[in-house]
């Protein structure tokens, strides 16, 4: 007789402690923060990596999903330039976080 393995429980994915190495995959219900989650891990990797656009492969499912997450990093980028030339976080606070630990 073989063991029943239970379903394991979803955690909260803390992109600050997620390894840069290797390959990540984000897989979660529509509405769950996945793609800030990616945003948020594109910019460390372009940060504490030193990685290029061209050496960091994103993949998802859907054109529009592609469009959505091309300009949300883009957005998040123009976000992090901002606070880089002004001093000026916003608020936000993965950006606080950001430039707390870079």
């Amino acid at each position: 007789m073989s063991a029943v393995t239970q379903p394991q429980a979803a955690l909260e994915l803390d992109v600050f402690a997620c390894p840069l190495d290797g390959v990540n995959q984000i897989e979660a219900s529509a509405g769950t923060g996945k793609t800030w989650n990616i945003c948020a891990l594109y910019v460390r990797l372009l940060l504490e990596k030193d990685l290029g656009a061209d050496q960091i492969l994103v993949v998802t499912f859907t054109k529009a999903a592609t469009a959505e997450l091309h300009e949300r990093i883009r957005g998040r980028l123009a976000q992090l330039a901002h606070a880089l030339e002004t001093g000026d976080d916003g608020g936000d606070p993965f950006i606080v976080r950001l430039l707390d630990t870079t």
